[in-house]
């Protein structure tokens, strides 16, 4: 069985939408939906936005479903100049931005673990399932949904992911994360997390995120829309290639 997780329900929609034998499950005000994708067992699940409730939800799936395998999609913004709108970022270590437990521990370092990141499982068939998908990327987003964002030739990055309960919208904040973590090359709210829990209950993890923004103080595209047309596509057109 492999968890499938989002922040929001609209990037996780087209997979929602292909799911088959669908059986839903009600806990801790979250709809769980079981059931089989592309030939695989999988349940699907929006965790709503930040590491609290990101890390809640994937507790649940790991003691409710028994999953040998997390994935988490979703929206990111770039912090890192090389990235833009619709790009791919597979992350490799996921660092807590806003963790400080400080004197008693270094900057970032998860208390008791003594980690300053979490890394994901060996993202080799993941990158090779995305570049799959930017090969085919018109079967499955629309053309129009591509120019109103502004989106011409899509990429995939391997790269360190920072997490944290802020939404980063200024060249300052991106300034003073590329200060305090030079090797991150984009920003959310939950992967770190999730990360967390799985290492602490040994799942293999992986996250994929979508560029959605440039994390400064233009960021102010249309989520909802960018989520549900472009995001959740991704989503469908690499985990398509990766359960191949």
């Amino acid at each position: 069985m492999i968890g499938i997780i989002s922040a929001m329900q609209e990037e996780i929609q087209a997979l929602l939408n292909e799911l088959q034998h669908t059986k839903t499950t009600e806990k801790g005000m979250r709809t769980y939906y079981s059931g089989t994708l592309f030939n695989k067992n999988v349940v699907l699940v929006f965790s709503r936005w930040g590491k609290v409730a990101s890390a809640a939800t994937t507790t649940q799936l790991i003691n409710d479903f028994n999953v040998d395998e997390i994935i988490f999609t979703g929206v990111a913004g770039a912090i890192n100049n090389n990235l833009n709108i619709g790009d791919v970022v597979i992350g490799k270590h996921l660092f807590q931005h806003d963790l400080n437990a400080s004197p008693f521990y270094k900057q970032f370092e998860i208390p008791i673990l003594k980690k300053k990141f979490v890394e994901t499982k060996d993202a080799t068939k993941l990158i090779e399932a995305t570049n799959q998908f930017i090969r085919t990327y018109n079967d499955f987003i629309d053309l129009k949904d591509s120019k109103d964002f502004d989106i011409t030739i899509p990429k995939v990055m391997h790269g360190d992911i920072a997490s944290g309960d802020q939404f980063i919208s200024s060249i300052d904040k991106i300034k003073h994360l590329n200060f305090l973590l030079p090797t991150t090359i984009c920003v959310e709210m939950e992967g770190a997390s999730v990360a967390q829990i799985c290492f602490e209950y040994d799942i293999p993890f992986s996250i994929i995120r979508i560029i959605s923004d440039k994390a400064n103080d233009n960021a102010t595209i249309d989520f909802s829309r960018f989520a549900n047309s472009i995001a959740s596509n991704y989503a469908l057109g690499i985990l398509k290639n990766y359960f191949a």
